[in-house]
């Protein structure tokens, strides 16, 4: 089996900045005040982004507010997924790369996203995206911090629910950013990087993918990427 592993942001979606959004509602929500500044987000997982909001905003104790966080942060991109729709837009190609895919006997796709499990589902559930993928059987960064360790989390979900022993080289990620190519070289998987996002292909070459694509509307280069 060739398990497909995507990235969201940047590299299936471009939300229009309303993720970000999220995270400034659900920290207002929690703490009763706008949060200050801004933090990196592209590449990191939602787990990263909470903690470094928390402690940028000098709020004791990160860890034990995650879980709110993650009730608040659902709620407020729920709250937005009009908005997504409206403003933001699947990236070219990527319901086409998607359903080309689905179609090929022994590939299985999900996520290795650093989105919590029910905001990657609001996302995609924009655009209609989510028909293709098993989002059961995905790695979340509502499952922990490091991307790279998410890896492993997907090919357990995968392998109990199809009965099938899966190695790290049976899956493939396809993401925007070199921390996604990090996370797939540090876990052993194949890795596509795509320059959908806001890192140009030399960047992303030098991070050391097995292939790197302009973006998606070739579904042929992306199949052989893929699939090679």
């Amino acid at each position: 089996m060739r398990f497909v592993l995507w990235d969201i942001d940047g590299t299936l979606v471009d939300t229009a900045g309303h993720g970000a959004g999220a995270f400034a509602d659900a920290f207002e929500v929690m703490f009763g005040r706008v949060p200050d500044g801004a933090v990196p987000m592209a590449g990191r997982t939602d787990h990263e982004i909470a903690l470094s909001i928390l402690q940028l905003n000098r709020v004791d104790g990160g860890e034990a507010h995650l879980p709110g966080m993650w009730r608040e942060l659902e709620a407020a991109l729920a709250r937005k997924q009009e908005a997504i729709r409206a403003d933001g837009r699947a990236l070219p190609g990527a319901a086409q790369a998607l359903e080309a895919l689905a179609g090929r006997t022994g590939v299985v796709q999900s996520l290795l996203t650093g989105n919590i499990e029910a905001n990657a589902a609001t996302k995609l559930g924009a655009f209609g995206l989510d028909r293709w993928l098993d989002l059961e059987i995905g790695g979340y960064g509502s499952d922990g911090g490091v991307r790279s360790e998410l890896v492993a989390i997907a090919l357990g979900r995968a392998e109990a629910k199809h009965g099938v022993q899966l190695s790290p080289r049976d899956a493939v990620l396809v993401g925007d950013t070199p921390l996604d190519v990090a996370a797939g070289r540090a876990a052993g998987a194949r890795v596509v990087a795509v320059a959908s996002g806001h890192s140009g292909e030399d960047e992303l070459r030098a991070a050391g993918p097995d292939a790197v694509l302009n973006d998606l509307r070739d579904t042929d280069a992306l199949l052989a990427a893929v699939l090679g």
